[in-house]
């Protein structure tokens, strides 16, 4: 037991010291990544009627555009281009999507949205829609849309790499 809170203490002892700005956004970036998983388990309880997760939606929706590539969903997403193969791959196999020729990338083919890809998605977009405004009417719009604006913005300074290395 003195061997463990030694060690505790000295985890403590080498905790480096942030400003009250870096501890205002530690704590932002644990409550988002804790409104992710939220928002993952919601997604996949919304689905779940039409036989898909969270991950699965997101691929139908982007596939509705139908003007995109396997990479440029994953990039869309933010999610490993792995990942989304793999989805895009299941969702052709059970018929919800298609891949066609992509006239920009002879290998890279656009994945579309077939017609019962397009019915599971709408009994999704049904259901998300009660529970949007459900939830929405717990904030003000221009709550949502400072929020929006704030999780943009990191979302920004993360891609560009200007955060990089503090």
């Amino acid at each position: 037991m003195d061997e463990i809170q030694n060690g505790q203490h000295v985890v403590k002892q080498n905790r480096p010291e942030r400003t009250m700005e870096g501890n205002a956004f530690s704590a932002f970036a644990i409550t988002a990544l804790r409104l992710a998983g939220h928002l993952t388990a919601a997604g996949d309880q919304l689905a779940k009627p039409a036989g898909q997760t969270s991950a699965r939606w997101q691929v139908l929706a982007a596939a509705r555009r139908g003007d995109m590539s396997v990479a440029q969903i994953a990039r869309t997403l933010g999610l490993a281009r792995q990942g989304v193969q793999r989805l895009a791959d299941v969702l052709e196999d059970e018929g919800l999507t298609a891949y066609a020729d992509n006239p920009q990338h002879q290998r890279a083919k656009l994945v579309r949205l077939t017609a019962e890809g397009a019915v599971r998605l709408g009994v999704i977009e049904m259901a998300q829609a009660g529970w949007a405004d459900g939830l929405g009417a717990a904030f003000t719009p221009a709550e949502l849309d400072a929020a929006r604006a704030v999780m943009a913005r990191v979302m920004e300074i993360l891609k560009s790499g200007e955060a990089a290395g503090g």
